[in-house]
């Protein structure tokens, strides 16, 4: 069976809960979406938000207070929150592709003894939480003459650590504080599996999926043993390009006919950066316009019709908050389309900004794809 563009897009959409949002929790939420990219603390907020019905800033911060939903280095080497639980079940199997990384360090690696290192660490974390600036200070002293971000990056993505969270607005501060994951969640790691496990995750958060889509949300590699393994437990589609899709036979795969509602994404989100192919939500013209910044960054997004159809920014002068929507073309279907991001646009400003007194919802000229 082929798998129209328009039907991956809707079935991606209703396991993110994009198709309407969903009375669930929050810690049941991160669990469903595979975990929420977090490489900053205030765009998972805002992904929840857009997601989960009756949503509240203190329903998050209460989640990660409570522990059941943590922060830490995953997916493809950055910060994610995850449920509890997800976190105990596969960061180990994360490990190979988080050792990998360290390739990245060249020549600056020079002198660096890893085992020694970590083992340093452990020791200084074992005392208490620490920030990676205060962490760094202290590895330099033990070893002089190693570089210093070598150091601290051999720490981050080697062992298991998560941010601290604290009353800060959005949870945490810039310079967060850093623990030993086993000591925060006060139980050990499960030990590294096959990958099965954590590829059910995914499929459920974001298939059908090819083997590059798995690898490009994972950082793993060696995806397609994996799958062949798994073959007799899985439903087996085409694209439309001819590659093979795979899926877990009870998930859902709604018509592409579907209503899919006006949706505000945040910057980073995952249902962006979790596949190899982003046709399903992202047009080839626009991958650069979205992903192509030098700085890295990812912008907050609106999905019109589920696809990506512009960018949104916030801003805060005094009481006044403002949100401004800049649409990659002409928006079909204007009168309608526009009133409801509006209508929703204004929402989540008031989400967003809940003590300011005045709230404008604007439009810029449509943006270049180039």
């Amino acid at each position: 069976m082929v798998l129209s563009r328009g039907r991956l897009n809707r079935a991606t959409l209703a396991r993110q809960m994009l198709l309407q949002r969903e009375d669930i929790s929050v810690v049941a939420a991160i669990a469903r979406l595979g975990g929420m990219q977090a490489q900053e603390p205030k765009p998972p907020f805002t992904g929840l938000w857009t997601r989960v019905k009756w949503f509240q800033r203190t329903d998050l911060h209460q989640a990660l207070h409570e522990r059941a939903v943590v922060r830490g280095t995953l997916m493809r080497g950055t910060l994610h929150l995850m449920s509890a639980s997800d976190y105990i079940a596969h960061r180990m199997t994360l490990q190979p592709m988080l050792t990998r990384t360290l390739r990245l360090l060249g020549d600056r690696a020079a002198g660096l003894q890893p085992d020694a290192v970590l083992a340093t660490a452990r020791d200084i974390l074992a005392t208490g939480p620490r920030t990676f600036t205060e962490l760094r200070a202290l590895l330099e002293d033990a070893f002089p003459g190693v570089n210093d971000r070598a150091l601290g990056f051999t720490v981050r993505m080697s062992l298991p650590l998560l941010m601290i969270p604290t009353e800060a607005r959005w949870a945490f501060p810039a310079d967060a504080r850093f623990g030993l994951a086993e000591e925060w969640l006060g139980t050990p790691l499960a030990a590294a599996d096959d990958g099965r496990a954590l590829i059910r995750r995914y499929l459920a958060a974001f298939g059908p999926a090819t083997a590059a889509d798995m690898q490009q949300w994972s950082g793993l590699q060696a995806i397609t043993p994996i799958l062949a393994a798994m073959r007799p437990e899985l439903l087996v589609f085409r694209g439309e390009r001819g590659r093979e899709l795979f899926d877990l036979p009870d998930a859902p795969r709604p018509e592409e006919t579907t209503p899919a509602p006006p949706r505000f994404l945040p910057e980073f989100d995952n249902l962006l950066l979790s596949h190899a192919d982003r046709t399903r939500f992202l047009p080839d013209e626009l991958r650069r316009a979205v992903l192509g910044a030098k700085n890295g960054r990812i912008p907050g997004t609106f999905l019109v019709d589920g696809l990506v159809a512009g960018t949104w920014r916030s801003k805060r002068k005094k009481r006044v908050a403002t949100l401004t929507l800049s649409p990659f073309a002409p928006l079909t279907n204007a009168a309608v389309t526009v009133r409801e991001l509006e209508e929703e646009g204004n929402a989540l400003l008031r989400f967003l900004e809940e003590d300011a007194v005045t709230f404008e919802v604007g439009w810029s000229p449509p943006a270049s794809a180039g």
